[in-house]
């Protein structure tokens, strides 16, 4: 992204804009940002009007509405001016100020230390799903600006902030299917933490990066003639794995060339019945590795995420993943929930927020946690420990998906599901196998609880057995009663 400036942030807007009341406020606010902040530069030496005019491009690049290109212009100007949420309520409206507010960090004057300053701020940025998700996804915005301008941070900043992007907004932006965004946090921070296995990965694909493009356009112009013949019509992007996801395949052995999907292919169709028409042509061209199709279309991961994706054995033996899906399928693969913003352009925002609390697993989990942990600290360590670290997904008898923290046991499952279930659990059932309620669950096992309303409820030791804080709570719950 080069230069931005008031003028190519407008052009930008008014491509999906046409309201000119919209772009009015969207222009006071710029001008209010731009007065507020005169005077102030960044690190860079830049004026620091170009990291809110910066993070506002971000998110006009997803079609965002008009109060929230206005916070974004505002984001900072509570926190490094002498400007209030009242003053920005009274001079555009109480939802940009809210979201102002929002991303506001809080005073340090409220803490005894660094520490808890920090772990009440990122509490506020992630218990803020409750109230908008706009909050966070305005805060993603803002730490990837950060991310793309962190050259000019000291040593010991470039990595403290690095660290807890992977800990805390490359996470995030998972959660809410901005795959886009997560992709480029990943890599950015991995570069400041690991530059030299950065580097070497970086050299390592370059001199293969001729191969690939070959393989990139062998595979198109095959596919593409057979899907021109049978007329479905399609667009195509493609890429070559990112350097953290290659790090994170290469750490367990493998060889750069063995990675399955070091180059993707995505192929974007009409309808889904054209992604099922397509994925039988690709294997009418390239022979694919059965155990590497899933189909995300019919079974969407947690974060909604639909696609139809195969490994195929391309030009030269060469691994291939195909991913079919519709148009706005691959709306919602790159900006994740922001998507709406295009996709429901009438009621973007309420769209977003039911879909949030209604589909999307981690977000009940999230309410639960911050229902059940009161200190800041122990709250933030339960969000990275049980949703933002290793997870895995298991299924109950219906098939549905269920998210728990790696190592969970079959406990875990239970108060997942239902406090109820878990009081009352007297063993499980894994992958049709009678087990111990404290079996440790393993990715894709398929779970029964079996449970006797005459049980005499959870064992005290069962505390020490389980994962999610729930469980824990509840189980220490039930034994004082």
């Amino acid at each position: 992204m080069g230069e931005v400036t008031y003028d190519s942030l407008m052009n930008n807007i008014r491509s999906y804009i046409k309201d000119e009341k919209s772009l009015d406020i969207i222009s006071r606010a710029f001008w209010c940002a731009n007065k507020m902040h005169e005077g102030q530069k960044r690190q860079s030496g830049e004026d620091y009007i170009v990291h809110p005019l910066s993070v506002a491009f971000i998110l006009s690049e997803m079609k965002a509405d008009t109060d929230t290109i206005c916070a974004a212009l505002l984001h900072d100007t509570i926190e490094d001016t002498d400007m209030s949420k009242e003053k920005i309520a009274n001079q555009f409206n109480t939802t940009i100020a809210t979201l102002v507010d929002g991303v506001t960090k809080i005073s340090k004057m409220n803490f005894s230390s660094e520490y808890e300053q920090m772990a009440s701020n990122t509490r506020k940025i992630i218990t803020s799903l409750e109230e908008d998700v706009r909050i966070a996804i305005i805060k993603l915005a803002d730490r990837l600006h950060n991310m793309r301008t962190l050259e000019y941070k000291s040593e010991f900043k470039q990595k403290e902030n690095a660290l807890e992007t992977m800990e805390i907004f490359s996470p995030l932006a998972y959660y809410l299917g901005a795959y886009q965004i997560k992709s480029e946090l990943e890599d950015l921070s991995f570069y400041y933490l690991r530059r030299d296995v950065y580097d070497s990965i970086v050299k390592e694909l370059d001199e293969i990066k001729d191969d690939l493009n070959w393989v990139i356009y062998d595979c198109l112009e095959k596919v593409g003639n057979v899907l021109t013949d049978n007329n479905i019509p399609f667009e195509h992007k493609e890429r070559i794995k990112s350097i953290y996801g290659l790090y994170k395949q290469l750490n367990k052995g493998r060889k750069i060339v063995d990675v399955h999907d070091l180059v993707a292919i995505k192929l974007m169709v009409d309808d889904i019945n054209d992604c099922f028409r397509t994925l039988g042509f690709v294997h009418s061209v390239y022979p694919p590795i059965n155990e590497k199709f899933k189909d995300y279309i019919f079974n969407p991961k947690t974060n909604m995420y639909q696609s139809l994706h195969t490994t195929v054995f391309g030009p030269n033996d060469r691994l291939v993943q195909m991913q079919i899906r519709t148009h706005d399928m691959e709306k919602i693969d790159t900006y994740g929930l922001p998507a709406y913003w295009d996709l429901h352009r009438n009621d973007a925002e309420e769209s977003m927020q039911d879909d949030l609390k209604n589909k999307f697993q981690f977000f009940k989990s999230i309410t639960e946690l911050n229902s059940l942990v009161s200190d800041n600290a122990d709250f933030v360590n339960s969000v990275k420990r049980e949703l933002f670290n290793t997870t895995i997904y298991v299924y109950t008898p219906k098939g549905d998906v269920i998210e728990l923290p790696k190592d969970s046991t079959a406990i875990d499952f239970a108060y997942k599901l239902h406090t109820d279930i878990g009081n009352k659990m007297v063993g499980a059932i894994v992958n049709d196998r009678n087990v111990n309620v404290d079996y440790v669950l393993k990715n894709k096992d398929r779970v029964k609880i079996i449970t006797d309303s005459l049980s005499f409820g959870p064992k005290l030791e069962w505390q020490d057995k389980v994962k999610t804080t729930k469980a824990k709570k509840k189980i220490k719950q039930f034994s004082k009663r």
